[in-house]
């Protein structure tokens, strides 16, 4: 199935989601730093449905799969899960101000799934030597992404404190 590499590394990314989000909570006190993120996760949301966009468009189903000489993504399992992740997301954007943990783990996931996007979009198209689908759209999610990150370590903290930042 052509949807077996990007499955693996989006399970990767997801459980590191899911530990951050758990190991991260956001105390009441940092409601402002939460609306922030929330605003942050909006903007990084959009921009993820234009990249969306772009790869349905431009073939990526088809293309990423095609590297490792698998069989295209089906259409509605790209189309699916994709609109599946827009709407998590949009949901997270209240669960965030509500200081909710799956939120933030929803929040977490497009924040590395969308700086890892920004990195592999150009790799796949200096290695194919053309455009790639989704290149375009994929540098400002990527941007926005690690602005993401920024709002989202300050609307947190660690559970457990690190024993290099403590004297």
């Amino acid at each position: 199935m052509g949807a077996l590499p990007s499955l693996l590394i989006l399970g990767t990314l997801a459980l590191v989601s899911v530990l951050l989000a758990r190991t991260r909570p956001s105390a009441p006190e940092r409601s402002r730093e939460r609306y922030s993120a929330s605003v942050v996760l909006a903007v990084a949301t959009v921009l993820q449905a234009v990249h969306f966009t772009e790869e349905l468009i431009q073939g990526f189903r088809i293309s990423f799969p095609e590297i490792f000489g698998l069989a295209p993504v089906p259409f509605s399992l790209f189309v699916i899960f994709n609109l599946g992740c827009l709407m998590l997301w949009i949901y997270a954007i209240f669960g965030i101000k509500k200081a909710r943990k799956h939120a933030f783990g929803a929040a977490w996931f497009l924040a590395l799934a969308g700086i890892l996007n920004g990195i592999a979009h150009p790799v796949l198209a200096l290695t194919a030597g053309t455009y790639f689908p989704g290149l375009y759209s994929s540098l400002p999610v990527a941007v926005a992404c690690c602005w993401l990150v920024v709002r989202l370590l300050r609307a947190t903290r660690p559970i457990f404190p690190d024993p290099y930042l403590s004297n």
